[in-house]
């Protein structure tokens, strides 16, 4: 079943036109990738999704039984802490627990009719485990350490918050809301890895359904199962993920692509014909040729011309000079900030031709250490050095060497003065950035548009060694597809800081994990790295173990004995008390079809209070059962 059905959707702002008739649809617990390049109109589509827009023609409907759910409609309070900002998601179920508990007080004061106290004890009581009432507090909690708070955040007010913060905590909010139908646009900025992995298998365990706007690719890749393309104002559907969607459309535009170069040339071909035919003049051939005439507007009727191609950044990062062999040796470097330890005995060396990703949890250190290497800041400890004739380009993730008070065209020609007007503005139009928006003052422009620039200034340096700190972050991803294609050819060394994980596993040639006391290094690429680092952790626990075992191998065997002796004690009472508390409650129960109001009362609290006991020693004998058996084994 269908829970959004958009067709013939089109969209206009004055004579600029968004899309035309788009249409596709979403059934039951599908993820569907909805991608395209920055401008397409996704966020359009969005809005016009959940009525805040109005289309120019076309229409989509949502199914009735569905429960659309966006970010946009869920806003943080001032005046309440994380914990109850978030866990107000679940209030209805909260009164449904208050009056629960207000129907058990009358039970035991023995208030109002008993019957009817016990009757709607049984539907709150049915209706708060159905709603989940028994996981809602447990779900808060994970979610929110899921994506990066911690337990001492719980507590804080709202109001304290950074905009990544509370924007994490509003995703925590719809992700736990009532919603079977999401509308997810960007759910992974400000996220880090763990946090974007938490997400990934919240939404794979999620029985509704998702349309998601991302450039993340890797995470598009885990999660979708259809994708939807806006290109040229135009919508394609593509069943699969993302690395999917590209097979088949390279192969869709190269089937279209040689099916129109033949049909022109077989129009030329038989124009030449009627041409020849009209030459000679006779009935005959007239005939021939109005045939042919017909020939030709029939495959003109059917042809299909190839979308012209999407306006890309072109990059071209070619070396000025070959660096040496070594290109960077660092060795126990070390750095605090206000006596708080950040990182320290950080050595690792670099060779020309590498392509190095520095990875770790945020706060680590890892933008730190590009910084301490773009002597940006001093450490506080260790050295480093460059190796013969390196020439290093930073790129800075938040533009912050940007001169703000100049225009577009400013800023690059400022740095490069050599060029010539016409050079830097066809660099800037291989950036994308044409006619009058080179005199945009870089003040107005977006963060992606910032980014261009700095990709661009890093690109005229002709560096061959690149230090870079999440160049993907605000390109779209047909711009990170184009990024990657040039880098993988790059002839020079590269130091990477980034958290797009595709991006990673195309690239890396090395991985060296940033932790408080040093480095890991791993050779490969990022899904290698997940499988050597669980595989490290492995065998450090194993190590650990027989160090353990041994220090005090006869008191823990010694232990361990008593433990086990006193757990078949305790599974053997737990069995008596069962058994007791069986019979009492099963004369309880047969007393109270037959007694007076009264004694009515006094019954059923103490069948409650006897049913709990027992259930509680149930929980107690699996346990102990549990653990024997483990032992046994």
């Amino acid at each position: 079943m269908a829970v959004l059905d958009v067709q013939n959707l089109s969209l206009s702002f004055g004579e600029n036109t968004i899309f035309d008739k788009v249409s596709f649809d979403i059934k039951d617990r599908e993820k569907v990738g909805l991608i395209g390049v920055n401008g397409a109109g996704k966020t359009s589509l969005f809005k016009i999704i959940t009525g805040e827009y109005e289309p120019d023609s076309g229409a989509c409907f949502i199914s009735k039984n569905a429960s659309l759910g966006y970010m946009q409609q869920h806003t943080c309070s001032q005046n309440r802490t994380v914990w109850n900002e978030l866990v107000s998601v679940f209030d209805e179920l909260i009164a449904v627990e208050r009056e629960l508990e207000e129907v058990n007080l009358r039970l035991r004061e023995g208030m109002g009719s008993q019957s009817e106290n016990i009757e709607k004890q049984d539907y709150l009581t049915e209706k708060f485990n159905r709603d989940g009432g028994l996981t809602y507090k447990s779900r808060t909690r994970s979610a929110l350490l899921g994506l990066g708070f911690e337990e001492k955040d719980f507590d804080m007010p709202t109001s304290k918050l950074s905009g990544g913060q509370r924007s994490k905590l509003i995703l925590a909010k719809l992700l736990l809301s009532k919603a079977d139908f999401l509308l997810l646009d960007e759910p992974t900025n400000h996220l880090d890895i763990k946090a974007v992995e938490w997400l990934e298998e919240f939404l794979k365990d999620f029985s509704g359904a998702a349309l998601i706007i991302s450039h993340d690719r890797y995470f598009l890749d885990k999660i979708t199962n259809k994708t939807v393309e806006i290109e040229n104002g135009k919508c394609r559907c593509y069943i699969g993920n993302y690395s999917e969607f590209l097979k088949k459309k390279e192969a869709e535009q190269k089937a279209i692509e040689e099916k129109y170069e033949n049909d022109l040339k077989e129009i030329e071909r038989i124009e030449g014909i009627i041409a020849q035919q009209r030459q000679w003049n006779r009935e005959k051939n007239i005939k021939t040729a109005e045939s042919k005439e017909k020939m030709v507007e029939r495959i003109k009727a059917q042809l299909v011309i190839p979308d012209s191609k999407v306006d890309k950044i072109r990059f071209d990062f070619t070396p000025k000079a070959i660096s040496g062999e070594d290109v960077l040796s660092v060795k126990d470097l070390e750095k605090s900030f206000s006596d708080k330890p950040v990182f320290k005995n950080v050595s690792f060396k670099v060779k020309r031709g590498e392509k190095l990703f520095l990875l770790g949890d945020n706060g680590c250190g890892k933008t730190t250490l590009l910084k301490i290497l773009m002597k940006d800041y001093v450490a506080d400890g260790g050295t480093y050095k460059f190796g013969a004739n390196v020439f290093c380009g930073y790129f800075d993730q938040v533009q912050a060497k940007l001169d703000l008070t100049k225009t577009v065209l400013e800023e690059v020609w400022s740095n490069f003065p050599a060029m010539s007007e016409t050079s830097v503005r066809s660099a800037l139009a291989a950036f994308l950035f044409k006619g009058e928006e080179v005199y945009k003052n870089l003040s107005d422009c977006s963060g992606g548009e910032r980014a261009r620039v700095a990709l661009l200034k890093l690109m005229l340096g002709k560096f061959n060694f690149l230090l870079l700190d999440e160049p993907t972050n605000h390109l779209d991803a047909f711009s990170r597809e184009e990024l990657e294609d040039t880098l993988l050819n790059y002839s020079g060394t590269m130091l990477i800081v980034s958290h797009d994980r595709y991006f990673i596993n195309k690239l890396a040639t090395r991985i060296i994990e940033l932790t408080p006391d040093g480095v890991n290094e791993y050779i490969g690429d990022y899904d290698r790295f997940i499988e050597k680092k669980a595989d490290r952790n492995s065998v450090q626990d194993v190590r650990k173990a027989p160090k353990e075992a041994k220090q005090n191998d006869y008191k823990l065997k010694k232990e361990r004995l008593s433990q086990i002796r006193k757990a078949k004690t305790r599974l053997k009472r737990c069995e008596e008390e069962i058994e007791t508390l069986e019979n009492d409650i099963s004369v309880i129960e047969e007393k109270l079809t037959d007694s007076d109001y009264e004694e009515l009362i006094r019954l059923t609290a103490e069948l409650e209070e006897k049913t709990k006991a027992r259930d509680s020693l149930y929980e107690e004998w699996e346990e102990l059962s549990l653990l024997l058996t483990q032992e046994e084994l």
